[in-house]
């Protein structure tokens, strides 16, 4: 770098920069097209020249992307020589900084987890949440790195965020060894947020290790793993490869996130808001067509004189009941062929959209709430439908009828059910793929 130059970047001399840029506008251009430099940036950074360096960085911003010779970004140094205000200033400009990786692939989120500074932790994790996802060379991610350096403040601050954004799977994740977060340092604030019993590459549990500490074992440790129910490899029950789960049928809620698209994709929530829209508009039709039927219901009751014994009916005495048939107060009107057709093309109409919505909605945030109020939907409709079916008839109404009333409450529980057992068989699956040798993500997903 040009000596000028470089004095400028210690003094912090911007007219000193612009001066040397008029008689060279080319300057900037050439330390960028070097691989490996050391910029006017990492001289503004040690020497803490905030001012200068965001005018560099405005002129060049891949300046500030740039490694020198010891493998380090200006946000580096201004955060091993603790220039906060250089810190602030070049994540102002562009907050992806914050992903750079430095030799060794750590990132300045990583130095800071190690270093111990929570409050500046907070704040890079609020101005660049991707971040969180960037692994060292050694696949570990900024909470591995937290604990592995007693950086318990740390630790909690990435842990409290993890929980505030929905992305807990990060305490998941392997370093190279296979072990996650949990493996590195079993304490109480993780047992809550990962699978304890996760084998890391040398098909060992965080129990497995506890057990091989012999007499370093720490009693509470001990005692914390119980409690969360860690078991030994060898007293888990699935014995599933990665091959055996790959060769397995899609699930249903797999098959839900194959033809629906993931809830965790955002091109994805078009086409669920769409469908769940279409199914909640037939359930609401369907089941306000069930309360209120073509025809509508008796308003009183009738008993022909024929099956009343040849007495006179006090509810039927006038010519007006002639030729009716049985019937009660509050019962359908409609005939019972009619009745029968009506009934089974709308109820079914009504549990597959009340089915549709449960399907596409389990495993949200809030579903068990939505999987009970429904359920009760779903049981009200029955109700209805037993209440006002006709009991007055012919025998083989009355046969109709039961058969109907028992199909439609099998129908009730299957709708109801086979959701919750699908999602909760999917869940046993994930949870047995997470305990195999390895994981299907090895350290991060694709950035």
């Amino acid at each position: 770098m040009d000596d000028q130059l470089r004095t400028a970047a210690e003094n912090g001399d911007v007219d000193a920069l612009y001066t040397k840029l008029a008689d060279d506008p080319y300057i900037l251009d050439r330390i960028d097209y070097m691989p490996i430099a050391d910029t006017p940036l990492h001289v503004a950074a040690v020497a803490g020249k905030p001012h200068f360096a965001m005018e560099v960085a405005n002129l060049k911003p891949s300046l500030a992307w740039k490694l020198n010779h010891m493998g380090l970004s200006p946000l580096h140094l201004a955060l091993q020589h603790e220039r906060k205000k250089m810190v602030r200033g070049l994540i102002t400009l562009n907050a992806q900084v914050i992903r750079v990786k430095a030799k060794g692939m750590i990132t300045p989120l990583h130095y800071l987890a190690q270093i111990d500074d929570p409050d500046l932790l907070a704040e890079f994790l609020s101005a660049c949440p991707s971040s969180i996802e960037d692994t060292t060379v050694r696949c570990e991610t900024a909470v591995h790195v937290a604990i592995r350096n007693g950086s318990i403040r740390c630790f909690k601050v990435l842990v409290g965020w993890l929980r505030r954004v929905d992305k807990e799977d990060v305490l998941n994740w392997k370093d190279e060894d296979g072990n996650t977060a949990l493996h590195t340092a079993m304490v109480k604030l993780l047992i809550k947020n990962v699978k304890v019993n996760v084998k890391n590459f040398n098909d060992l549990t965080a129990m497995d290790i506890f057990h091989l500490q012999g007499s370093l074992q720490n009693t509470e440790i001990g005692t914390i793993l119980h409690k969360a129910k860690a078991k030994k490899a060898s007293d888990l029950t699935s014995n599933m490869t990665l091959g055996d789960y790959f060769s397995k049928e899609l699930s249903l809620i797999d098959k839900r996130d194959k033809y629906f698209g993931n809830s965790s994709q955002k091109n994805s929530n078009d086409v669920r808001t769409v469908i769940l829209v279409v199914a909640i508009l037939i359930a609401t039709a369907s089941y306000q067509a069930g309360l209120s039927p073509p025809g509508g219901y008796w308003q009183d009751d009738y008993i022909p004189p024929s099956a009343n014994n040849g007495t006179d009916n006090t509810n039927s005495s006038s010519s007006l009941g002639q030729g009716q048939r049985a019937h009660r107060a509050g019962q359908m009107i409609m005939s019972p062929s009619d009745l029968f057709y009506f009934l089974i093309v709308n109820g079914l109409a009504f549990h597959l959209s009340v089915w549709t919505i449960l399907i596409i909605t389990i495993g949200l945030p809030f579903s068990g709430i939505l999987s009970t109020s429904t359920s009760l939907l779903l049981f009200a409709y029955y109700a209805s439908v037993v209440a006002t079916f006709p009991t007055q008839g012919s025998e083989s109404l009355n046969d109709g009828r039961i058969l109907y009333i028992i199909l439609t409450y099998i129908s009730t529980l299957a709708v109801y059910l086979i959701p919750l057992r699908a999602f909760s068989e999917h869940q046993k699956l994930k949870r047995r793929v997470d305990t195999m040798r390895g994981s299907i993500v090895f350290a991060t997903p694709e950035n």
